[in-house]
């Protein structure tokens, strides 16, 4: 940290800032605190904002948002979630263009460059933890079809529960970032892998080589393919084995695997996260994973930040915070080796004014661990770190800045928990910003700067000798940031990429051809790969987004992923996925049909989807906001606002129509509720409308009172294949408009039991209730009330189920408890989760399944309430208890919350896999967070969240 510039701005928002905390090539973030009124007034924040000459930059503004959007959709667990992100605010305004920034809570962390430094390699323990960990998060974005571009040593953390991700797309990872004429923005990224060598796009293994990049560094304080003579860096990316003589024995088959030459033999997210901490990472981390002095050296900084917080309530303690002051000094006085470590820039980097031309972004690089550093001027650069058998002072820590770049991204991807989630690439990889990239390739290459002497220190995160790529800027090409030029010199003439630079040699790029600028994609590789494959190296890849509409790009569907082998963990490959249209209203509800079609319906349609192919057969606008889709003979059923429609499954024609105004002739204006429940052909419903009661007459010199409008509500049982009204029976009407919400907690032979919903209860039916809920029983074939019954001190809200033979299963404070229907006796009781509660349980063969809001899924026995089994889902507790399915043979458990679904064995709980998506925006760009939900169908279970459905085999 170090103290406010006269140019730092002192507001964002809401949100007082403190301190620099940390610089970046396109960023600089602050330390903050939150002095607003709202719900997290008085929280310490970080504010990432984009430097002022890049924001101005339109191509730079659609990308930070962009990734700002990423950062919402995977916030949660290993990502911290943002608080508010803002456009213009500051205060002030740069170069015509307002402050662009983010807003997140403050977790005390360590860069992973900087922990390198302070204590050397990691242990194998924490090393699992960190690589599951970032697994986990890579798993997420995979599964929604997209590239994270984001890995980087300063962008991945080191917090005291487990890691944390802070960059999201290649800007948040770049080494250099510089605005140019023509609203273009210049992004040198530094990390490459085989396939970009060779002038491919990069795709989700190139995440994955990244990470065995990342784990090699962090186990042995060195990375692959450093060794040798710069110019052939490139060969040894794409041809020589890496040297993992030095990484714990037990990780180095993985590691390799992650660095495998052919992406497609690269692991998947999902299988290094379960091979590493098959438990999740969260699990793993538990009792503490930090060595002691990285621990101490994460307890110091927030003791730090403390100070400075508390040194801005009372100004008077001021100088008493330490490390804000004067940091350059600290690092200096408090880091021997530093200096050393660092080479003079003067010498060290060519002038890349003539480098080379600039490539696209197109072309991207994900970056090799670098160490970005401030540099005079505001600029930022790479270096080498000290020596890690050199600890550093904790001051002297806040200079280790991420040199680290990524592919491509537009941000546009479609959720961690704090756990794992499992799935392999998604059905298309991310597309470019089709507005915003561009290829500039001139016929000639300029002549190459001259190489200097590389430099490399011990357990430097620079993986590679860092080599310039060409195109970072040419003669007049404009002013970077800061005032710096972008030939890379500041206003002395001094050079300004930092650190140690090595040009490789360029073969001439091949001219376009003569028809004009406008090249299809393929001929765009071509020319990227004949202009820079196997030249983006530890200094990175220079990539050239056009601020217009000029871009000419096209994406080909990739091939389809090879088959890969299920771990444990790891769920099984998913037959299909479905995506419903974005430019369809949303999904109300989903059912299965038969086992044959999941039908789903929205505001506008009804659509349903082959349960073998994942493709949609047919859609009806009929059926709009219908309910359920129950087998009806050979029909499918659908419940709509107005009436009953028989579907045919073949094409979804209407067969049969049933308007309530001309079935229930007697009920004028029947509303009719969410169906309460099915059993066989029957479906019972809940249905009001309203009468007329006429005033009695007046007694004699009073006047007339007028009639009154009164809401009557009725129970109805209805059999769907002989489209007939089998009873109702008069129910007590609801919470206005008046219609009663009941669901089905249990079904026996002669009746069936119910329960209202809350949200539907009248003020008066709440004050009679006394805080308990209360249980009706009617006769299943004349809809005769039996009885009405509360049991102990079960509230109207608790989870609530039952079984055929008359005992319910019912929520009471922390505790589940077992009742006789009939007679409200106690059973047995199930003590539950200090501070937690059971959701609703389901009961499945000999057992009760449980769920709590602690996120413990569980097994007990129907006869004397003994714990079978007890898991944890490895979830922060967010939301409620998950909701529970079984699969159709019952082996198999899944338990659905807002995080992910994790799949048990049924019979002694083992925790099979888990499963999350990142899930996809709406067409206005919100950020999902629909919960999950699991539908059992025959040999699948089919797992919803919002518009996405995955087709998983079970047992």
């Amino acid at each position: 940290m170090e103290a406010l510039r006269s140019e730092d701005p002192r507001r964002f928002g809401r949100f007082t800032v403190l301190a620099r905390f940390q610089e970046t090539a396109s960023a600089v973030r602050y330390v903050a605190r939150d002095t607003g009124t709202g719900v997290g007034a008085g929280e310490t924040a970080v504010i990432t904002a984009a430097r002022p000459a890049l924001a101005a930059v339109p191509a730079f503004r659609r990308r930070f948002e962009a990734e700002a959007r990423t950062a919402e959709r995977l916030a949660g667990g290993w990502v911290v979630p943002p608080l508010e992100t803002g456009d213009g605010g500051g205060g002030r305004e740069a170069d015509g263009a307002g402050l662009l920034w983010t807003a997140a809570g403050y977790v005390p962390a360590l860069p992973l460059a900087e922990a390198i430094g302070i204590a050397g390699p990691l242990p194998e323990r924490a090393l699992r933890i960190l690589g599951a960990g970032i697994a986990e998060i890579l798993s997420r974005v995979h599964a929604g079809g997209a590239v994270l571009q984001g890995l980087a040593p300063d962008t991945v953390l080191l917090a005291e529960d487990g890691p944390r991700l802070t960059a999201f797309g290649p800007l948040g990872a770049a080494a250099t970032a510089e605005a140019r004429p023509g609203g273009q923005l210049s992004v040198r990224l530094g990390y490459l892998t085989p396939e970009q060598v060779a002038g491919k796009e990069a795709g989700a293994p190139s995440d994955l080589f990244v990470l065995g990049l990342l784990l090699a560094y962090a186990a042995t304080g060195t990375t692959p393919f450093t060794e040798g003579p710069p110019e052939e860096a490139a060969r040894r990316i794409a041809e020589a084995d890496p040297e993992l003589e030095a990484v714990p024995e037990e990780l180095r088959e993985l590691i390799a695997g992650c660095l495998a030459k052919d992406p497609a033999e690269r692991p998947t997210a999902g299988t290094v996260a379960a091979e590493l901490a098959l438990e999740g990472a969260a699990g793993l981390a538990r009792g503490g994973w930090l060595p002691g002095r990285l621990a101490a050296a994460v307890a110091e900084q927030e003791a730090r930040v403390r100070a400075l917080v508390g040194a801005w309530e009372a100004p008077e303690v001021a100088d008493a915070v330490p490390g804000v002051a004067d940091p350059v000094t600290e690092v200096a006085d408090s880091a021997p080796g530093v200096a050393d470590a660092v080479p003079e820039t003067d010498d060290a980097v060519p002038a890349v004014a003539d480098a080379v031309p600039a490539v696209a972004d197109a072309v991207p690089g994900n970056a090799v661990p670098g160490d970005a550093v401030p540099q005079e001027g505001g600029a930022v650069g790479t270096h080498a770190p000290a020596d890690p058998r050199v600890p550093l002072a904790p001051d002297a820590t806040a200079t280790a800045n991420a040199d680290a770049g990524a592919t491509h991204d537009t941000g546009d991807i479609g959720e961690d928990q704090g756990t794992t989630r499992f799935l392999n690439t998604g059905p298309k990889p991310p597309h470019s910003d089709r507005a915003t990239t561009q290829l500039a390739l001139p016929h000639q290459p300029p002549p190459l700067p001259a190489t200097p002497a590389h430099q490399h220190t011990h357990g430097s995160p620079a993986p590679y000798p860092a080599a310039v790529l060409p195109g970072s800027a040419g003669p007049g090409s404009g002013q970077g940031i800061n005032g710096r030029s972008s030939s890379g010199q500041d206003a002395n003439g001094q050079g300004g990429s930092g650190g140690p630079m090595v040009a490789l040699p360029l073969p001439p790029a091949p001219a376009p051809p003569s028809g004009g600028p406008a090249l299809d994609r393929r001929g765009l590789l071509t020319v990227a790969a004949a202009a820079v494959g196997g030249l983006v190296v530890g200094g990175g890849a220079v990539a050239v987004i056009g601020g217009g509409e000029s871009a000419v790009a096209t994406d080909a569907k990739p091939a389809p992923p090879k088959p890969r082998r299920t771990l444990p963990g790891q769920p099984p490959e998913p037959r299909w996925i479905y995506a419903h249209p974005s430019s369809e209203s949303a999904p109300l509800t989903a059912a299965l049909w038969q086992d044959r079609l999941l039908v789903v319906t929205s505001e506008s349609q009804a659509s349903a989807v082959d349960l073998r192919t994942g493709e949609r057969v047919w859609q009806r606008a009929d059926a709009a906001d219908g309910q359920a889709a129950l087998p009806a003979g050979d029909l499918c059923f659908v419940a709509g606002p107005t009436e009953f429609l028989w579907l045919a499954p073949k094409d979804g024609a209407v067969v049969h129509r049933l308007r309530y105004a001309d079935g229930f002739t007697d009920l004028p204006g029947l509303q009719v509720g969410r169906l309460a429940g099915h059993s066989g052909t029957v479906v019972w419903f809940t249905g009001s409308h309203t009468v007329t009661v006429k005033a009695p007459k007046p007694k004699k010199g009073k006047k007339q009172e007028p009639d009154k409008k009164v809401v009557q509500a009725h129970l109805f049982a209805y059999d769907i294949v002989r489209r007939a009204e089998l009873w109702r029976t008069p129910v007590p009407a609801g919470r206005a408009p008046g219609t009663p919400l009941y669901r089905v907690v249990a079904e026996r032979p002669a009746d069936i039991l119910v329960r209202q919903e809350p949200s539907t209860l009248t003020p008066a039916d709440v004050k009679a209730a006394k805080g308990k809920g209360s249980l009706r029983c009617f006769d299943r074939e004349t809809g005769k009330l039996r009885w009405t019954k509360q049991y102990g001190t079960a509230g109207p809200n608790a989870g609530i189920a039952g079984d055929e033979s008359g005992i319910l299963y019912a929520s009471v404070g922390a505790d589940l408890q077992s009742f006789e229907a009939d007679t409200t006796k106690p059973l047995w009781r199930v003590t539950g989760t200090e501070g937690s509660y059971f959701g609703t349980p389901l009961v499945a063969g000999p057992f009760v399944h449980t769920t709590e809001r602690s996120q413990q899924i569980g097994a007990v026995e129907r006869e004397t309430g003994r714990f079978v089994w007890r898991r944890s889902t490895e979830v922060p507790v967010i939301g409620g208890a998950p909701a529970l399915t079984v699969s159709t043979t019952g082996e198999t458990l899944f338990a659905a919350d807002a995080a992910q679904v994790t799949a048990f064995s049924a019979s002694d709980g083992e925790r099979l896999w888990k499963f999350q998506d990142i899930g996809l925006a709406d067409p206005k760009g919100e950020t999902v967070s629909a919960p999950y939900r699991a539908l059992a169908s025959g040999t699948n279970v089919i797992v919803q969240r919002a518009r996405s459905f995955y087709a998983f085999p079970v047992a």
